[in-house]
């Protein structure tokens, strides 16, 4: 098993494109929420979303946004991303819009959710890495993604360690 990471993402829409990455048994973290227990954390309000968040971040070496079309400046994505900096952990992204969802469909690609954060005076976007699979087949990106998201982890925790 690989290192215990935090994932990032827009559950609505990505939540199952999340889960195949998950899936593949390279990575080790926190479990996918079900709609349901997501809805009873959101219910709690701000603080009861941040204690989640916090908790489940907790020990984790690394965090992946998973990107999808609408990732980008989302408030608790965001907020994860921060954290994720301030507290020295490995942090990337990945483009996951060609992956297929539950239904088959693919997304348009999102923004770069690192644009809207700066590391001394320089884009977050510029130091913290963020992979666009270069293929369109849902199949060869998920292919790609397992070829590599270990490396991309462990590259993610050298570059964090410089800063």
């Amino acid at each position: 098993m690989g290192r215990r990471v935090f994932t990032s993402f827009h559950y609505i829409p990505d939540n199952w494109r999340a889960s195949q990455i998950r899936n593949m048994g390279k990575i080790e973290g926190n479990g996918i929420v079900s709609a349901n227990k997501w809805e009873e954390v959101t219910k709690g309000g701000n603080k009861a979303i941040e204690k989640w968040i916090d908790d489940n971040m907790s020990g984790k070496s690394c965090v992946i946004v998973f990107v999808g079309e609408n990732t980008a400046n989302r408030k608790w994505i965001d907020y994860e991303i921060k954290k994720a900096w301030e507290e020295g952990r490995g942090i990337f992204g990945i483009y996951i819009h060609n992956l297929k969802d539950r239904d088959g469909n693919q997304a348009n690609k999102g923004d770069n959710p690192f644009d809207g954060f700066t590391i001394n005076g320089k884009s977050m976007s510029s130091i913290v890495k963020c992979y666009n699979p270069p293929y369109k087949t849902s199949t060869n990106v998920y292919e790609y993604i397992e070829n590599n998201i270990e490396d991309w982890i462990e590259e993610a925790i050298e570059i964090r360690n410089k800063y």
